[in-house]
């Protein structure tokens, strides 16, 4: 999944891959990395295009064709959920800050790039939207 980012993985591939049950595979998955095969995947392909968008002048649309997404408007919505800034945002904000690395090793860098995607991201949509409707129906009521 790591190598290739940019594919689609669904569980069952990954399962025929593995040689066990899909059942088996997302249990053990998440057991041994912390997340489920899904999130783990996207955070991957976020990560990556995050790099591209710090490393490269390539329009934006293409490194959301280069990582996997088959929609730049579902790659822009999922990359703010993710990451809290849209991706021409983060590009200028890394343009904005020169990053001198040195000889930090490109693991760790991409570790301390890696968004912290601890809940799914529909759930996250779902908490926002209920607590922006919390505090209208409190406008509302006096």
């Amino acid at each position: 999944m790591d190598a290739a980012s940019h594919e689609e993985w669904p569980v069952r591939r990954l399962a025929q891959v593995s040689g066990v049950s899909e059942a088996h595979f997302a249990r053990s998955f998440k057991q041994a990395f912390g997340t489920p095969p899904h999130r783990y995947h996207l955070t991957r392909r976020i990560e990556r295009a995050t790099a591209l968008l710090h490393e490269t002048d390539w329009p934006i649309t293409e490194i959301a064709f280069a990582t996997g997404w088959q929609s730049l408007g579902t790659f822009g919505r999922t990359f703010r959920d993710i990451t809290g800034a849209s991706p021409s945002e983060t590009r200028a904000s890394a343009k904005s800050v020169a990053h001198p690395q040195g000889r930090v090793p490109v693991c760790f860098v991409k570790a301390a790039q890696r968004p912290d995607l601890t809940i799914a991201v529909s759930e996250k949509r779902r908490l926002e939207s209920e607590a922006t409707n919390e505090l209208l129906q409190r406008k509302e009521c006096p």
